[in-house]
């Protein structure tokens, strides 16, 4: 059998964006409860980014500082289209995230979020061949990409830059065959270059992990013992060339339910994957928004509008009825700031979401269903 980067990497790896929150930042004492349970039960693999405020220096201040630096991996990214207004920019992220993380090398370095409206970007800015001078200096020690275009774009991609060797892609049970995220396709893509996968948002930004009624009746009904949050992370881990699944734990006990099932990790067997066949088919017929609160669209958005903050209300009115609570929620928001209606159609959160949402026509339902 063929072997590839990372085949005995530990199926689940400790995605840094969602850690715990403290009144100012991250709370870096209870990300390091998480960081020993993880490394505890012989997990190895961190993933952070330069565009992630404050990870890079709580992962230094949870993890590196506090563990021998061959006891674990690390995974950063450059992204040359958020925050990045040139190439000398870009490139100095790098050097930025060594210094943040406190450390001398990434073992996992990839050029971050590439999608069909910004990959001219890194070709444009020579990031490509920058990556590959980097490992030769010792900086990294393997480069790939993560990605949220169509596979089409996947495909002439990995064809130029063959020597890329990894991939990070979005891979849950909901979005497997969703025409826009292209789960499936791009998963395949990946695989027929004989490229090894990262796999993130598993749990869709934790929508899988309270899943609408029906789906989630029907996992209940086929093992009322796991966590909803279980089927999604087994369901990418049981996938054929899975370097490691990416878990964005915001709490200990979020932790201790991951580690409960991936320290030991069982593939999904024929009647579990009926199951998610099953709430695949009950997912399709429930209309969403699809965010995942990455918070890639409000960080540029000239309003300042919370845009998933926003669609969190909508999607409790539309998937759970739960009309006064969302207009309840939205009433709050418009306390602190702008809100839907103060949209003004500039188009730049579309150009960041890598869910491909028709952010703008979404901002006006939202406007006319959970204003006053």
């Amino acid at each position: 059998m063929e072997r590839y980067l990372g085949e005995n990497t530990p199926k689940l790896g400790f995605g840094m964006m969602r850690l715990p929150r403290a009144a100012e930042g991250f709370d870096v004492e209870q990300t390091a409860r998480m960081v020993d349970l993880f490394l505890e039960a012989g997990m190895t693999y961190f993933d952070t980014a330069f565009v992630y405020a404050g990870s890079e220096e709580a992962t230094r201040k949870a993890l590196v500082e506090r563990y021998p630096r061959e006891s674990f991996t690390l995974a950063s990214k450059l992204n040359a289209w958020l925050g990045a207004p040139e190439e000398k920019k870009a490139k100095e992220q790098l050097f930025k995230s060594l210094e943040r993380a406190g450390v001398d090398y990434f073992d996992y370095y990839l050029l971050h979020a590439l999608q069909n409206n910004n990959a001219d970007i890194y070709e444009r800015y020579g990031l490509w061949d920058y990556v590959r001078e980097q490992k030769k200096a010792g900086l990294i020690r393997h480069w790939g990409f993560s990605f949220h275009g169509t596979p089409e774009l996947l495909d002439e991609l990995l064809t130029k830059h063959p020597d890329a060797e990894f991939v990070q892609l979005q891979i849950n049970y909901a979005d497997w065959d969703d025409p826009k995220v292209a789960s499936r396709r791009c998963y395949e893509t990946a695989r027929r270059h004989g490229k090894p996968i990262v796999v993130m948002e598993p749990v869709k930004g934790g929508a899988l992990a309270n899943p609408p009624a029906e789906a989630a009746r029907l996992l209940r009904d086929a093992n009322p013992n796991v966590s909803l949050a279980q089927w999604a992370v087994r369901y990418a881990a049981s996938l054929d060339g899975i370097l490691t699944v990416l878990s964005g734990m915001s709490s200990v006990e979020q932790m201790r339910d991951n580690l409960s099932y991936m320290r030991d990790f069982r593939p999904l067997d024929d009647n579990e994957r009926a199951a998610i066949r099953r709430a695949q088919e009950a997912l399709s017929r429930v209309d969403r928004i699809p965010c995942t609160a990455c918070r890639y669209c409000a960080k540029g958005c000239p309003r300042e509008i919370p845009i998933p903050d926003i669609f969190a209300a909508r999607n409790r009115q539309m998937v759970w009825g739960q009309d006064e609570r969302a207009k309840s929620d939205y009433a709050q928001l418009a306390k602190k700031g702008n809100v839907a209606d103060a949209c003004i159609a500039c188009g730049q959160c579309e150009l960041a979401c890598p869910q491909g949402i028709d952010v703008i026509a979404r901002l006006a339902d939202c406007a006319a269903h959970l204003g006053a």
